[in-house]
């Protein structure tokens, strides 16, 4: 148990787990079969229950929308250099032309 505090504590990786707690296959081990029996579920409704039951939780909400943002990738915009409105007339690369590509006249 107190393997699993530790990594649940720190929030290091499973392999990370200090030896004094034992292999951590073991600990990892111990920890899903809690979590899939439901322990864990049923250990936090009892102490949130008698939290509450003290007064010492406020159930309030509150969203703020400006750390909710959409990845790059989502917003459905083309690629930097790929749209045709910021392309030079004639050009059919995004590369820019530079002095030393165009040519020079005898």
């Amino acid at each position: 148990m107190d393997g699993i505090r530790w990594r649940t504590r720190t929030g290091a990786p499973w392999r990370d787990v200090p030896e004094r707690y034992g292999p951590w296959e073991r600990v990892d081990d111990l920890f899903r079969r809690r979590q899939r029996d439901g322990t864990w579920a049923r250990i936090l409704t009892r102490l949130q229950a008698e939290a509450d039951a003290k007064g010492l939780i406020t159930w309030d909400v509150n969203v703020d929308s400006t750390v909710c943002r959409a990845h790059q990738h989502a917003a459905g915009t083309a690629k930097k250099g790929t749209s045709k409105k910021y392309r030079p007339a004639g050009s059919s690369s995004s590369r820019p032309t530079t002095a030393l590509d165009v040519p020079v006249a005898d």
